[in-house]
């Protein structure tokens, strides 16, 4: 095999691995509901989706682990916004199934979640399963999904990219665009 070949396959099996599941889940299904044990400010205590969405719109977002960069940028960004989310009503909840073990102070960290938003287990990948949010060639690992859930708890907007940038926006518009 030529290198060219051999750099072209190495190229497309690696963008492979990071590619991320095209969400299944469609724009008006009905949300899967779970219970997952999570975090807030290191506090532990249990996320009941069907509790949250008495409150409002909920975001389901999907990260691989806990404390790797895109993962770390993500929760950044989603703490800075948070304030607009509570005005909107809306819930934000993080949801993994790496680095699980981590997740305590993930999310107390300033750089990460900031003690503002909770973050939840995925032991299993169970929920991300679910949620057709697995890394296509890492199946145990949730990847980069994002959903609003109006308080109908019925699916209304998803977004799913690898890059951590474009999920607040997303979700913010989304989460805005909804009937109260």
């Amino acid at each position: 095999m030529s290198s060219v070949r051999r750099l072209t396959a190495l190229a497309t099996f690696a963008l492979a691995l990071a590619a991320p599941a095209y969400a299944a889940l469609k724009v008006g299904a009905p949300a899967p509901d779970f219970s997952a044990p999570a975090y807030l400010a290191g506090e532990p205590f249990t996320f009941k989706l069907a509790d949250a969405l008495k409150q409002g719109p909920v975001v389901v977002y999907f990260f691989p682990a806990a404390h790797t960069p895109g993962c770390n940028v993500e929760a950044h960004l989603f703490s800075e916004a948070i304030d607009q989310f509570k005005s909107a009503h809306a819930t934000v909840i993080g949801v993994t199934a790496g680095n699980t073990s981590e997740l305590a102070a993930f999310s107390k960290e300033t750089e990460h979640c900031g003690g503002k938003f909770p973050v939840a287990a995925d032991e299993g990948a169970k929920i991300a399963k679910e949620y057709d949010a697995l890394l296509t060639l890492k199946p145990g690992w949730s990847d980069r999904t994002s959903y609003v859930i109006a308080p109908d708890g019925k699916i209304a907007h998803v977004y799913s990219a690898m890059s951590p940038n474009g999920h607040v926006k997303e979700t913010l518009d989304a989460v805005k665009a909804l009937k109260p």
